[in-house]
């Protein structure tokens, strides 16, 4: 079975960016991120409504890092330490060797590249480091974005779930992609 121990915790960098520790004085931007209406247009999550609650789901990312099993970055620009996006292995299933990626961006940062370039390392992280057979990401059919990068990377559609999620009142649908490592 797969053991993860993500101590010390694994900064990566790439040319444009840094992928770091989300930690309590990030509050406020993780409030933006996980409350505002494009960022979370596709998630269906409820909205983070204050700072508590972020500080709350901080605690909970890093209770999950330091149990190994879970990791989540902060996005950040290389030089800068404003949290500008999140990326993570947020449900991992340590007895198959695989884990689900999720992953959001402030919509000022769309468009530029910078998530298909964190995606890069946090696949080969999850790969090389972690030892990962396989890689899922569970989509809104209707982000178009998110299926697009996914498929960049090689991910293919394994599944099509019809209405098995409810959320705000509605049955949502559910398309299940999946990277195996080769």
């Amino acid at each position: 079975m797969l053991q993860l121990n993500f101590r010390p915790f694994p900064e990566l960098v790439t040319p444009n960016l840094r992928l770091r520790q989300i930690v309590p004085s990030d509050a406020d931007e993780l409030v933006f991120l996980r409350s505002n209406e494009i960022t979370m247009k596709y998630i269906d999550k409820e909205k983070t409504k204050s700072r508590e609650e972020a500080l709350n789901l901080i605690k909970k990312i890093t209770d999950d890092i330091n149990a190994g099993i879970g990791i989540n970055w902060g996005i950040t620009l290389k030089n800068e330490n404003n949290l500008i996006g999140t990326i993570a292995y947020w449900r991992t299933i340590l007895e198959h060797y695989r884990a689900e990626i999720g992953y959001m961006l402030h919509p000022d940062f769309n468009g530029r590249g910078l998530m298909s370039e964190a995606m890069k390392e946090v696949i080969r992280y999850g790969f090389d480091e972690m030892n990962l057979h396989s890689i899922e990401a569970n989509v809104n059919p209707e982000n178009i974005v998110s299926k697009k990068i996914l498929e960049k990377f090689g991910f293919k559609q394994e599944a099509y779930f019809r209405e098995n999620f409810y959320f705000k009142g509605k049955f949502l649908d559910s398309a299940i992609y999946s990277l195996i490592k080769t």
